[in-house]
């Protein structure tokens, strides 16, 4: 591969995580068909590989790649025949969509017109197993390899690529229509919307691979689209709930890394340049959740977590034993290791890392391949003394896959352990990228 080839692949690359669920969004809108939409993509994608060594990267890489993929549906209508009335709809598409706009206005204030709102709510439609409508909106909404799927997922590729395929045939078969549902169909819809948005904002706070330790506009993407979604279902206190746990999460970005660029624990991080205003949006999107007065739910109990951190003067002074409590809820509501883990960091903060310890090394069968999991270890067993051990936690913790920025700073620590020397002030990656 050239230099100009691997330049290129890397920018289709960005393009397709930055520009993904709005390209598919785009495109399933104007085909009507979700699957071929996300084909459509995917086609302007390879042709990219081919043309960009040659042309160079165009100034606007995403309108590129709409470009051509909306010539490439032409030539699909062609061929089925019904290129004039689909060439119609293309030519007239901004003054259908700003007749769309005001028609929506006008006969149904409850409507948000938002592609990719639509996008995800199409992906999490209740014909799809919650496992499928989760590894499809990851592909097309967060821009995820199956790869990186798996990883999140805690499955192997092939399962996943199962899901994806199953997944889009399922909303084929079904005729899903592309458009947000009306009222009655939505909670039916909304646990696996939410569950996507927030974990589309956790690849931006901690990118599961890439250079780069936070990607904000990922992130920022999320929130946008939580908002969107408290003003579609204003009586769903969960939604409010998961915008103030991003909101909690996303004050941190401009304290989460160091000059260097590599990442930084709650611990380490400057609490000075927290974002205090969306702080205070998290505190009141918190508050509004609880006035409904049916107890912290799932995101609830994760935003109160958030919470005790945004309002905590230093790590030390933050209210552990609430978090702990906080973690007992979650446990009992949706058991799962990772919840496990994350408790246990704040055990080891009220009871002393011996006895974390012993919680995370419970943990290992479920959690062997999951990265945070040797890094909690490493931490707690340099904090009981045994470097030799925290040493090659670090490292197993490296060798896992994952972002290159904590990488570089698991293989720091490791070799500062075993060089004997004094180890850097910084604390293991946290448990969870969400809670911790």
């Amino acid at each position: 591969m050239t230099p100009d080839d691997t330049h290129a692949r890397r920018a289709v690359e960005a393009v397709w995580r930055a520009e993904s669920a709005r390209i598919v969004a785009a495109l399933t809108r104007r085909t009507g068909d979700f699957a071929w939409g996300e084909d459509l993509a995917q086609e302007a994608l390879l042709e990219a590989l081919s043309a960009w060594p040659a042309s160079g990267i165009p100034d606007n890489p995403g309108a590129w790649l709409l470009s051509v993929a909306k010539r490439r549906a032409i030539d699909g209508w062609r061929r089925r025949e019904r290129l004039e009335q689909r060439i119609g709809m293309l030519g007239h598409d901004a003054l259908l969509a700003e007749h769309d706009d005001a028609v929506s206005v006008a006969g149904d204030p409850d409507r948000i017109d938002d592609d990719v709102l639509r996008l995800v709510f199409v992906a999490c439609h209740p014909v799809l197993p919650p496992a499928a409508r989760l590894a499809l909106t990851l592909r097309t909404v967060a821009g995820l390899t199956t790869e990186q799927i798996a990883r999140v997922m805690l499955l192997t590729v092939p399962a996943v690529q199962q899901r994806i395929v199953r997944a889009k045939r399922a909303l084929a078969d079904a005729h899903v229509a592309y458009e947000i549902p009306d009222r009655a169909e939505r909670p039916a819809r909304l646990a696996s919307v939410l569950q996507v948005v927030y974990l589309l904002f956790t690849e931006g706070y901690a990118p599961t691979d890439g250079t780069h330790p936070v990607r904000i506009d990922v992130a920022r993407e999320a929130v946008r689209l939580a908002r969107q979604l408290t003003a579609l279902v204003p009586n769903e206190p969960e939604v409010y709930a998961l915008t103030a746990l991003m909101e909690f999460q996303s004050s941190r970005f401009t304290a989460r890394t160091d000059a260097e660029g590599l990442p930084l624990t709650l611990a380490e991080q400057d609490r000075s340049r927290w974002d205090r205003s969306a702080i205070a949006r998290g505190r009141a999107a918190l508050a509004t959740a609880m006035d409904f007065e049916r107890g912290l739910g799932y995101y609830g109990l994760q935003a109160a977590v958030g919470e005790c951190h945004a309002i905590a003067p230093t790590a030390d002074a933050t209210d552990w034993p609430r978090i702990v409590a906080l973690y007992d809820g979650l446990l009992e509501l949706a058991p799962s290791p990772v919840v496990r883990l994350n408790r246990a960091v704040a055990v080891s903060m009220v009871d002393g890392p011996a006895v974390a310890l012993v919680q995370v090394d419970a943990l290992e069968p479920e959690l062997a391949g999951f990265r945070p999991f040797h890094g909690v270890r490493a931490e707690l067993l340099e904090r009981t003394g045994r470097t030799d051990a925290a040493a090659a936690a670090f490292l197993a913790a490296a060798a896992l896959p994952g972002n290159a920025a904590e990488t570089e700073v698991l293989r720091r620590r490791a070799a500062a352990l075993t060089s004997g020397e004094l180890s850097p002030s910084r604390s293991a990656p946290e448990a969870d990228a969400g809670s911790a």
